[in-house]
């Protein structure tokens, strides 16, 4: 079977294959709902589930009255199998190091055109690592933090599974 051959019947075989979902899962200090509405104004959509502390509040959970207002859960989904999720962190557990984040998010982008806008919006306010350009391994590519500390990841590769051409 030659390269070419074997390459399509990789990528048919891969578009068939029904895989576990990875969905990223972001911690914040008290302001989650701020980076949501910042995530939702770029990828667009309505919230899936917004669960606060005080919602669980009760004799056997007393929530400070300080953390009530936080988030305890929220989803946004961003394609038709995946979602962004986040929380607060409770004041009595501490805060998230921001600035030592060791988790990147990795968009896989449809298009250029879904890749720049899912890069220009996200990484508005925030500091970009790499700007997105065409690279040297074929794939149009691009890292940034957020403006909330997150780091991220965006690529466009044309002949990709799942890709538009």
């Amino acid at each position: 079977m030659s390269v070419k051959n074997l390459r399509k019947y990789i990528i048919k075989y891969l578009k068939n294959k029904v895989m576990a979902r990875i969905n990223p899962y972001i911690h914040f200090n008290g302001n989650a709902e701020e980076a949501f509405i910042f995530y939702r104004s770029v990828f667009g959509g309505t919230f899936g589930k917004i669960m606060r502390y005080k919602d669980l509040s009760g004799a056997e959970f007393p929530i400070a009255e300080n953390d009530a207002n936080r988030i305890m859960h929220i989803t946004l989904p961003i394609s038709k199998s995946n979602a962004l999720m986040g929380s607060d962190v409770l004041e009595i557990m501490g805060n998230v190091t921001e600035n030592d984040n060791r988790n990147t998010i990795s968009i896989s982008a449809e298009s250029r055109e879904e890749a720049d806008k899912l890069f220009n919006g996200l990484s508005a306010g925030g500091q970009i690592e790499m700007p997105i350009s065409d690279g040297p391994l074929g794939s149009y590519f691009g890292m940034f933090a957020d403006k909330y500390g997150v780091q991220w990841m965006l690529d466009f590769t044309q002949d990709m599974p799942g890709k538009s051409n």
